[in-house]
C-alpha cells in the first residue's frame, strides 16, 4: 500500500521525540558468560556490542510511560490534551488489557481513545501513518505514539542466535493538527506484508493457536527466528521500499537528509545505504549501544539523532521499519518541532 499526499486539507506535524533506555548495560563480555559466542563474533555478524534490559519489576509500559512523558515535556502539552494514544509493541504487558490503556492511565491522558498496535518491528511506522490520518481526517488533534519493548522478557537467554541480538527500551512521539500553509507534514507511507514469511520470526505460545497453558516445551514461549531468511527479506524490502515511497512521491534519494531505519543489524544498514547511494553520515545507527529494540527502535535513534545535533528543523527524514510478520514501512516526513523541543 503506497498512500502519498493529494492536496487534501489539513497537515499531521511531527512534533516532538522523547525516549527511554533501561539502566542495565548487558555487555557482549557478559553474553559471552552465557553462551558460546565472543565480542567479535556478536560485533562481526551484528554490529551490537551492548544493549540494555529492563529492571525486573519494569514492564514495557513502565519504560513506555517515561518515553512518552519525555515526548510530552519537550512538546509542551499536558496530558488531558492527548486525543488518541498508540502503544506499538510486540510485548505487550498482557493480551488485554491493552498496554496502551495503562500507559494512558499512568500519565493521566483521561480525555484519550487508546489502543495497541502489533506489527513488530515495523509497528512505529505503522503508528505514525495511522496517528497521521486521525489527525488529518480530524478525528483528533494529537496523537502520542509510543514504542516500548521488553524483548529479553520473551528471548531465550541460551539461545545464541537470539539473545544477543533482542533487547529493551521506548520511544515517542507527539503527533499534531498544523496548520497546511506552514508545515510539510508527511508526504506520503508504504506499508506492506507478507504472512508467506510468518514462520522466520515468531513465538510460537501465548495466542489462541497455542495457550501458554498447552505449550509443549518453555522454549515455544520464546522469539524463534530464521536468521539467514530475515536478513535476506530485510536487505531487499529497505530498498524495495524506499524505492517505491521516493517514486511515488516524486522525490530522489538526495532530497533526504537523514534516513533513520530499524535498527536491526549493522550489516542490514550498510547493504541498504551501498544500494541507494547514501553517504553513511546521512543513515544514523546506534545499534552498537542498544540492539535490536522492534518497535521502539526508530524512535529512539531519532531523540538520540535529535540530542547529537544529527537532526535538526526543517529536515527531510525517511523512517523504514522491517520485521516479524513479515511487515515493513515507509514513510517521508519533514521534522518540525514545536517551540518546546530540543534542537
Amino acid at each position: 500500500m503506497i498512500s502519498v499526499r493529494n492536496g487534501r486539507p489539513g497537515r499531521a506535524r511531527l512534533a516532538a521525540l522523547g525516549a527511554y533506555v533501561p539502566e542495565r548495560v548487558v555487555t557482549n563480555a557478559e553474553m559471552q558468560e552465557r553462551v558460546d559466542t565472543s565480542d567479535a563474533w556478536i560485533v562481526a555478524r551484528t554490529g551490537i556490542r551492548e544493549r540494555r534490559f529492563a529492571a525486573p519489576d519494569q514492564a514495557s509500559s513502565d519504560l513506555g510511560v517515561i518515553a512518552a512523558e519525555r515526548a510530552m515535556a519537550a512538546a509542551g502539552i499536558s496530558a488531558e490534551s492527548i486525543d488518541m494514544v498508540i502503544v506499538a509493541t510486540a510485548t505487550p504487558d498482557h493480551l488485554f488489557p491493552s498496554t496502551a490503556v495503562l500507559l494512558a492511565h499512568r500519565i493521566g491522558a483521561r480525555n484519550a481513545g487508546a489502543y495497541d498496535l502489533l506489527a513488530a518491528c515495523s509497528g512505529f511506522v505503522y503508528g505514525l501513518a495511522q496517528a497521521s490520518a486521525l489527525v488529518e481526517s480530524g478525528i483528533a488533534r494529537t496523537v502520542l505514539v509510543v514504542g516500548a519493548e521488553a524483548l529479553s522478557r520473551l528471548t531465550d537467554q541460551t539461545d545464541r542466535a537470539t539473545c544477543v541480538i533482542f533487547a529493551d527500551a521506548a520511544g515517542a512521539a507527539v503527533v499534531t493538527s498544523a496548520d497546511p500553509r506552514e508545515v510539510t507534514g508527511f508526504l506520503g507511507f508504504e506499508l506492506g506484508a507478507d504472512g508467506a514469511g510468518a514462520d522466520d520470526l515468531l513465538i510460537p505460545a501465548g495466542g489462541s493457536r497455542m495457550p501458554v497453558a498447552m505449550a509443549e516445551r518453555p522454549s515455544d514461549g520464546y522469539i524463534r527466528m530464521n536468521g539467514t531468511e530475515v536478513f535476506r527479506f530485510a536487505t531487499r524490502i529497505m530498498v524495495e521500499s524506499t524505492e517505491r515511497l521516493l517514486a511515488a512521491a516524486g522525490l530522489g534519494i538526495d532530497d533526504i537528509d537523514l534516513v533513520v531505519a530499524h535498527q536491526a543489524n549493522s550489516r542490514i544498514l550498510d547493504h541498504a545505504a551501498e544500494r541507494l547511494g547514501l553517504a553513511s553520515e546521512r543513515v544514523y545507527s546506534n545499534i552498537e549501544r542498544y540492539g535490536n529494540t522492534s518497535s521502539a527502535s526508530i524512535p529512539l535513534a531519532l531523540t538520540e539523532a535529535r540530542d547529537e545535533g544529527r537532526l535538526t528543523p526543517g529536515d527531510l527524514l525517511l523512517l523504514v521499519g522491517f520485521g516479524g510478520g513479515l511487515t515493513w514501512g515507509s514513510t517521508i516526513v519533514r521534522y518540525e518541532p514545536v517551540s518546546g523541543e530540543p534542537s
